[in-house]
């Protein structure tokens, strides 16, 4: 008797069908550019009302290569050390889909890799 009222109240799914929790990643080499995506990103959500975490900056990635700079071998043993660092930013929002492709239409830096999540 207690789970008829319950579903009076509150329509079936409208909410879950309406708002999801929506986890943009955005990755890059050059930490500038990311972080003016990601401004503009969050201003983009802010301008629209929705519920904006982040950016959440992870852990920095750093690929690194050492090399023999001789070809032949020969020579003093001197070496070359190369890296290449990856910088990861995650935004969360909650709002529904068809408004972050309004705010994810920005124009995105090159270099910057944006990957959109939907969970429910």
């Amino acid at each position: 008797q207690a789970a008829a009222p319950k579903d009076i109240e509150k329509p079936h799914g409208a909410d879950s069908a309406s708002v999801h929790r929506i986890r943009i990643t955005l990755t890059s080499r050059n930490v500038r550019s990311l972080e003016n995506v990601c401004r503009d990103l969050i201003n983009g959500a802010k301008n629209q009302n929705l519920r904006v975490k982040g950016p959440v900056r992870m852990p920095t990635k750093v690929l690194r290569i050492t090399t023999r700079k001789t070809p032949c071998g020969e020579g003093s043993k001197t070496w070359d050390r190369f890296q290449m660092r990856i910088h990861k930013r995650i935004i969360d929002l909650h709002s529904p889909s068809e408004i972050v492709k309004k705010i994810t239409s920005i124009n995105i830096e090159p270099g910057v890799e944006v990957e959109v999540t939907i969970a429910n």
